[in-house]
């Protein structure tokens, strides 16, 4: 708890708003009490604070005798943050608030292999439009299909944007709005997203798998991002598995998991075998009309994605994978086989509390973790 460390020297005025966030101090006495700070002290940090719009004055608090407390709140309205989650085949951009809930969104067709030229006036212009007079903008959330170089902001190695490989996008989006622009892969936004909303309360350690056009994982460790040395950890895709049937990879090697379970490689095999599938949605009809051979392929894929699940659950330990993306969100037969070689294939002891689970939050995951990442950076004690 942040206050075990604050009685041994003096709060900041960022300590002082953790602690009324977090509910641990709801009036001036119990900063007081909690920090030990004098009672100008408190005064003057709160005053601080009430001033940025940071936090608000509520109805009166229950009385223990006399004069009844005023009661301080975090104000979640005190600044907005716009916030997009670019994929392949479809990208989410919405506004949130500073407690990180989404106030409006839409949902955009982009080509995201037109560049960074094209694409992000695109979204800022739809940023524009759902601002509509908003709170001032505190910061910007970007999430891309790409490793990222964080502290840079810098794209590497893009799954699906070649064009995008080493383009530093902060500057770019700063050049509009003048605020901290941070940059994450979007698999590492979405597990973020999972992790604070749906399961921060239960658990710290998370591993989130995206299956839709190509494959990717984000690891919650402890409750924070694992981001590894680059920025590349999560990158499961372009692991091989057994058997794959020699499918040569947009990387160079060949049976990488993103070129035999993703949902493009779920269509290929389905074509392959006569199925005329267009869309996930073709693939979704064959699995709820019970065809069999449908099934069988997105079963294998899923035993595939477990094979290579099974490997990070022995190294990780985390409490819960969570499989979100298009593909994992429309069958079951895939969730299935996940489970099936991940608890043949991992210890006993990584599995013996271990749950497979589907999304709980869906695409608002990526949305939520973007803003987030920025409410972290622009709200910690010491930015403020």
């Amino acid at each position: 708890m942040l206050s075990f460390c604050l009685m041994s020297r003096l709060a900041t005025t960022g300590e002082v708003l953790q602690l009324i966030r977090s509910g641990e101090a709801a009036t001036r006495a119990d900063l007081g009490r909690v920090t030990g700070l004098s009672r100008p002290a408190v005064v003057h940090r709160v005053t601080e604070l009430l001033q940025r719009g940071l936090v608000v004055e509520d109805a009166e608090g229950p009385s223990t005798g006399g004069r009844p407390p005023v009661r301080l709140r975090f104000n979640a309205a005190g600044g907005v943050v716009p916030v997009a989650s670019l994929g392949a085949s479809r990208t989410q951009i919405a506004v949130c608030d500073l407690s990180g809930a989404i106030l409006d969104r839409t949902e955009v067709v982009i080509d995201v292999e037109e560049g960074p030229d094209v694409v992000l006036p695109l979204v800022m212009d739809t940023w524009e439009k759902l601002l509509n007079g908003r709170a001032p903008v505190v910061g910007v959330g970007l999430g891309v299909p790409a490793t990222v170089e964080f502290a840079a902001g810098r794209t590497e190695s893009a799954r699906v944007m070649a064009g995008w490989t080493g383009v530093e996008i902060p500057p770019l989006i700063a050049a509009r709005y003048p605020v901290p622009v941070l940059v994450d892969n979007d698999v590492n936004a979405i597990a973020m997203g999972e992790h604070r909303v749906a399961y921060a309360a239960e658990l710290g350690d998370l591993l989130f798998v995206k299956v839709s056009t190509r494959v990717g994982a984000g690891v919650i460790s402890n409750g924070a991002i694992l981001r590894g040395a680059l920025g590349a950890a999560g990158e499961i895709g372009h692991i091989p598995v057994r058997d794959g049937g020699g499918v040569l990879c947009r990387c160079g090697n060949t049976d990488c998991l993103d070129s035999v379970a993703s949902g493009t490689a779920i269509l290929r095999h389905l074509r392959a075998k006569g199925r005329d599938v267009h869309s996930l949605a073709d693939v979704t009809a064959l699995v709820r009309a019970g065809d069999a051979e449908t099934m069988a392929v997105v079963r294998q894929a899923g035993r595939w994605l477990g094979e290579v699940i099974s490997g990070a659950v022995n190294l990780l330990n985390p409490a819960v994978v969570v499989l979100g993306g298009d593909v994992a969100e429309m069958f079951q037969p895939l969730v299935s086989g996940v489970r099936e070689i991940v608890y043949r294939r991992s210890t006993q002891l990584a599995t013996r509390t271990l749950r497979i689970e589907r999304t709980r939050l869906g695409p608002a995951a990526g949305l939520t973790g973007s803003a987030l990442m920025v409410i972290d950076q622009i709200l910690a004690p010491e930015a403020i």
